[in-house]
């Protein structure tokens, strides 16, 4: 079943009203019939409205509301990914798999070892790019919400960002200790937020980790081998889904 984003304004008592983009979407490339049902997600709250299609307007798609299941999908708890740039396009594929596993926000960081290098108009147009990949997978894996792709920060817009986080973490080459990380992990209790700190190929400057360290950011290792920038972040994001879920 296909699932749909629209604004809490758009759900009707009895009718829910889908515009934009969707509405080509779903006429011209789904070719969705009338009396098809579809589910729509508002983006606040966890419920899925399931909806039949009764009429194809010329900018909208008029469906009637059948029922609403009230079961959430979202994880109980709040993760912030902090992505370090990466070459080509490998934040593409990082924001994709990041949605499917449940993160809440991507905030990319423009770190010293980042080998791309973004200016203003430049990243505005990533940002953009990445946030239509974010939309899609939400969609896609059927979300709750869709989560935000923030503008590129430095390591010390992220570490003050951060501070509103309740759990943080650092995933670190030279971090040691697997039973010490396990135990930060298992201790993570459902609605703590999360923030997770990865960085670029070539990892973090020890300058950036003290200024982590500084700002309360926990090193943790993720086992003996090194995980490639697209792979670590993944890794702790199912770790935490598996703990949390």
């Amino acid at each position: 079943m296909y699932q749909f984003f629209v604004e809490p304004s758009q759900i009707q008592e009895k009718k829910v009203i889908i515009t934009g983009s969707d509405v080509n979407h779903i006429k011209n490339v789904l070719r969705l019939k009338i009396g098809e049902e579809i589910a729509v997600k508002n983006g606040v709250d966890e419920k899925e409205y399931r909806c039949g299609i009764e009429e194809f307007a010329q900018d909208q798609v008029i469906c009637s509301l059948r029922f609403v299941r009230e079961e959430g999908v979202e994880l109980p708890s709040k993760i912030y990914l902090f992505q370090g740039l990466p070459k080509a396009d490998k934040m593409e594929l990082i924001v994709q798999k990041a949605v499917e596993l449940g993160v809440f926000e991507v905030i990319p960081l423009a770190v010293k070892r980042c080998v791309v290098k973004l200016d203003e108009k430049k990243a505005q147009a990533k940002v953009n790019r990445w946030q239509g990949i974010a939309d899609a997978a939400a969609k896609q894996c059927k979300r709750g919400r869709i989560p935000t792709v923030k503008a590129p920060m430095t390591m010390k817009e992220a570490v003050a960002y951060a501070q509103q986080m309740e759990v943080k973490l650092l995933p670190y080459e030279l971090a040691e200790d697997m039973p010490r990380t396990k135990k930060i992990i298992e201790g993570i209790v459902p609605g703590q937020s999360v923030a997770v700190f990865i960085g670029p190929e070539g990892g973090f400057e020890e300058s950036e980790v003290v200024q982590a360290l500084a700002g309360g950011i926990e090193p943790v290792t993720l086992g003996k081998r090194i995980l490639r920038t697209e792979t670590a972040g993944m890794a702790v994001l199912s770790w935490l889904m598996y703990h949390l879920e």
